[in-house]
């Protein structure tokens, strides 16, 4: 009976998912990054960055197609926000996947000021591939470059796969709110 309700509790499946919101009151700006990611109808809990074992990453229509309105889902969130017009930001989540599938992978959640949407969301996925790097005990030097590390990794072929999903946006010209998210919401 445990085993079964332990199972229930595991994500088999996961959709990755983005949006921005603008808007005179901050509450309402996230509202609309919701809508625009397509996940406003939900009661979201933010959970930790682990990957379950297993794990299939599906289309966002997909995952959306099983859920239903005002269901509980669990989900690891990037969220980020200003009224500063012009002022660049970014919402990002990295994913590691480990070529072992039996295994865990890692998620990462980013936010940043000042970045573009190519350097937050490269940032992001290192974070991911260094977690699961040194869970797997893959020997690499934190302070080199991401692509050196990448070749490391690459070498040792024990993560299959990393990528992201990133949210960037400069804010408003006249100072409303803009919120950018990033989302990995389990199914």
């Amino acid at each position: 009976m445990l085993t079964q309700v332990i199972d229930i509790m595991i994500p088999k499946k996961m959709f990755l998912t983005k949006g921005v919101g603008v808007h005179p009151e901050k509450l309402s700006s996230f509202e609309l990054a919701l809508r625009g990611a397509g996940i406003q109808q939900f009661n979201l809990v933010h959970v930790s960055s682990i990957l379950p074992p297993h794990c299939n990453i599906v289309p966002r229509d997909k995952g959306l197609r099983e859920m239903s309105p005002g269901q509980i889902v669990y989900c690891v969130m990037a969220r980020n926000a200003t009224k500063e017009a012009g002022r660049q930001m970014a919402s990002s989540i990295g994913v590691a996947i480990p070529a072992d599938e039996s295994n865990y992978g890692y998620l990462s959640e980013h936010a940043s000021f000042g970045e573009t949407a190519n350097v937050a969301g490269d940032y992001a996925e290192d974070l991911a591939a260094e977690m699961l790097a040194s869970t797997l005990g893959i020997d690499f030097d934190p302070d080199v470059s991401y692509n050196e590390k990448r070749e490391i990794w690459k070498i040792d072929d024990r993560i299959y796969k990393t990528r992201n999903i990133t949210q960037s946006a400069v804010g408003h010209r006249k100072g409303k709110w803009t919120t950018v998210i990033a989302a990995a919401v389990f199914v």
